[in-house]
This record gives C-alpha cells, structure tokens and sequence, in this order.
C-alpha cells in the first residue's frame, strides 16, 4: 500500500488522542533530491494551560510557545537547554495551545553505510529526541512550519499498520509534580528503538 501524505484533519485532535495516532507514521525529511524517513515510535502529550509541565501552562504566551497556539499540523521546535533541539507537531484547534513531542524514530531511509550496519549504533540514531534532529537536520528554521504544505517536511501514513501501544509516564518534567506522573508517554510495545521502556 502506498504511503499517504497526512491532511489537516488528522492534526486536529487532541494531544492525547494524536499521540498515539502519530505512532507508526513515517516522518519525512527531504533535503534537495535525498529523503530522510524515520517511523514514529513513541511520543509525548502536552494538553495545554492546565498542564503544569506544559510550554502553555496558565495560557502564557512567549515569542518561543505562540506556535503551539496554531491549529493542528505545524512544527514547534525549541532549544532545551541551549543544547539540543526537540520536535513537535501541534495538536487540536487554533488557540488551543496543545501538541505532541515525537520521542524516538526508527530509521527506514537515509541511513549512512556502513557506519549503521551496527545494530547498536543504527538504535541510537534517533531514539530520542535530540538526536532524531540531528539525524533528520532539523533546526530552529522550522519553527511554525506547516507539515500539511511544506516541500521539506512531511507526514505520511504507510497504510495498513497496527500498533500495540504501551502508555507510561513522560521523562524529564519533575518541575511539574504530579502532572509528571500522568502517563502520557506512548510508545509502540517492544520495539527496539524506544528512547526509554
């Protein structure tokens, strides 16, 4: 079956259903005539203002977060820790400020050989989410890219997948108290290429 390229209806969901939608999908990074395509495999819900471990926690609104305010299907990207970048598609309907944090990818094309033909080096390619945008070359230029239009940047469903999905709870948000503990972390079961089990 071939892969479909995701519209706008898709992206407007809630966080929490379009996190466990996204597994699966096939993220898709061109780059002049070179495709970059790694599969969703686990991803993290942001629901908005009441979400403590949120970017829009009480509704605020900074240069950095407005894009999270866009309705579902375009790009939130952001430097954590002045170190890495990591990726999100926003979620739901305008002004509804939600998303959803894709975790870890499993590579399907545009790996470098021989390098990858290490199982263990070609696992840690992408399975968090730095390193998958260092490995598909995404930075802040994408912030508030639309993924419905963008010749660079794409979602595409390869049609015919099911998935066996584990919720847990998310990683690196202690700040947030008991919004840490919501298991909103989804992940497809027993796949090798999950950030953390």
């Amino acid at each position: 079956m071939k892969s479909k390229k995701l519209k706008r209806a898709f992206f407007k969901a809630s966080a929490l259903n379009l996190a466990q939608d996204l597994l699966g999908k096939h993220l898709v990074r061109k780059i002049g005539r070179k495709r970059i395509i790694g599969k969703i495999v686990e991803t993290e819900a942001y629901i908005g203002p009441e979400d403590k471990a949120s970017h829009a926690y009480q509704g605020k609104i900074t240069e950095r977060n407005k894009v999270e305010y866009l309705r579902g299907g375009y790009v939130y990207i952001y430097l954590c820790y002045g170190l890495y970048w990591q990726f999100n598609v926003t979620a739901a309907e305008e002004g509804e400020p939600e998303c959803v944090l894709i975790r870890a990818l499993e590579p399907l094309e545009g790996i470098k050989k021989p390098p990858y033909r290490d199982e263990k080096k070609l696992v840690n390619l992408a399975n968090g989410p730095g390193k998958l945008c260092r490995w598909m070359k995404l930075d802040g230029s994408f912030k508030g890219e639309d993924l419905c239009l963008s010749k660079r940047i794409w979602l595409e469903d390869p049609g015919g997948v099911k998935t066996r999905i584990v919720a847990e709870t998310r990683i690196g948000i202690d700040y947030a108290g008991s919004w840490a503990k919501k298991p909103w972390r989804f992940y497809i079961k027993e796949n090798p290429f999950v950030s953390r089990k």
